[in-house]
């Protein structure tokens, strides 16, 4: 048994049981989670997974110095990629992130990770689409000045990056 919302689709199947939930940190690995993410916004991840080596060509392996650097030009050969999402507020939005993080010379991992709730309170409900901290950490980054950081944004990458337990009772990655 899996989670409700896995499908049939193997890379749905594939995603949730061997990468969603698990704890996930480093600077180039959460950067990409944040961007993708933000990209998902709208969308469903499936659409996001599916395109997700398309994005990793695109944006160089989400290598935050390159994608700080991008400039009008970059940013059209982007808006021209049909293997990625072509939304040129979310295109920037990674963009300007990049930037915030290097600018502030930020570590994404204990940035990220000091709004995970405690381990013992972190169960969440199948219903729930944003938590207290993930409110905390949608105003941070805002502050910040980062872009396409919403709380329900946030939340869904609180809960792929393992800093919530996710998974259904009745799933057998369920702990």
């Amino acid at each position: 048994m899996r989670c409700p919302w896995v499908t049939d689709d193997q890379t749905y199947r594939d995603y949730h049981d061997n990468e969603w939930g698990e704890e996930l940190r480093g600077q180039r690995e959460l950067y990409e989670k944040i961007t993708l993410e933000g990209f998902q916004a709208g969308l469903s991840w499936l659409t996001i997974l599916k395109r997700r080596e398309s994005f990793r060509l695109a944006f160089d392996g989400f290598d935050i110095q390159k994608i700080a650097a991008y400039g009008p030009q970059k940013i059209e050969s982007l808006m021209a990629d049909p293997g990625i999402i072509r939304n040129r507020l979310k295109i920037l939005a990674a963009i300007n992130n990049a930037n915030v993080i290097l600018d502030q010379q930020l570590d994404l991992t204990d940035l990220l990770w000091s709004f995970a709730p405690p381990q013992s309170t972190a169960r969440i409900q199948a219903s729930d689409t944003t938590s207290p901290e993930s409110d905390a950490m949608s105003k941070e980054l805002k502050r910040l000045g980062f872009r396409f950081v919403g709380s329900t944004t946030l939340y869904a990458l609180m809960q792929s990056t393992g800093m919530v337990r996710a998974h259904s009772d009745s799933c057998f990655k369920a702990s």
